[in-house]
């Protein structure tokens, strides 16, 4: 009898340096990605992430880095994720010491993986997933975030337009910082309602760029 998935594993070339990935072939999923949490309570646990159609897996060493340049670690406060994929970011920050996440996502097969993922912690009643578009998410949401991720398709706009409803709706703590992830060839504006670009560095063919207060 076949089997529902199978292993393999897969390499990619990113600035001359290889970033090896181990991934399974699943009848259900298709390709998911076999990761793991850097750091933390959770460090060391599985972390499951869908291939895309135009983008590489964040490996565990780039997602370890961001966590370098905001961090490392936390003493508390909330997260929003507002377009999750598999939730590894807020599920990193966590791990870290922040109390709480709430992850955005609309795409259904992501919704499941993201499921997975939150159960694998097994402190479920510290993440809530939305399942839904990140502009009614805004809509919804209430009170103020610590630490929001920001990795949504068309980003400049996006983000731009992402962090202004924030912004209007009073959901940025006075201390907060924003995690933007694009393509390396985009260029965000250095100040976006009351925020300013604080940190912005360069992983591969990725942007991180940090805003602040």
């Amino acid at each position: 009898m076949a089997t529902r998935s199978q292993r393999y594993l897969r390499k990619y070339s990113l600035n001359n340096r290889t970033e090896r990935f181990d991934f399974l072939i699943s009848s259900e999923f298709g390709i998911i990605y076999l990761m793991k949490i850097v750091s933390g309570i959770y460090g060391g646990r599985p972390l499951k992430t869908l291939d895309g159609k135009t983008t590489r897996p964040t490996s565990d060493k780039v997602r370890g880095a961001i966590f370098n340049m905001i961090g490392p670690y936390f003493e508390g406060g909330r997260v929003l994720d507002l377009y999750a994929g598999s939730g590894g970011l807020s599920i990193e920050a966590v791990s870290r010491g922040m109390s709480s996440a709430v992850l955005v996502e609309k795409d259904r097969r992501a919704q499941n993986i993201v499921a997975e993922n939150i159960r694998m912690t097994k402190e479920t009643s510290k993440f809530q997933l939305l399942k839904m578009e990140s502009s009614r998410a805004l809509e919804q949401v209430d009170g103020v975030f610590d630490l929001i991720f920001l990795d949504p398709p068309y980003a400049k706009e996006q983000i731009v337009s992402d962090i202004e409803k924030m912004a209007e709706r009073n959901l940025l703590a006075d201390d907060v910082m924003v995690v933007c992830e694009t393509d390396k060839s985009v260029e965000l504006p250095e100040e976006i309602a009351c925020l300013g670009i604080w940190k912005e560095k360069i992983y591969g063919i990725s942007k991180v760029t940090v805003y602040v207060r």
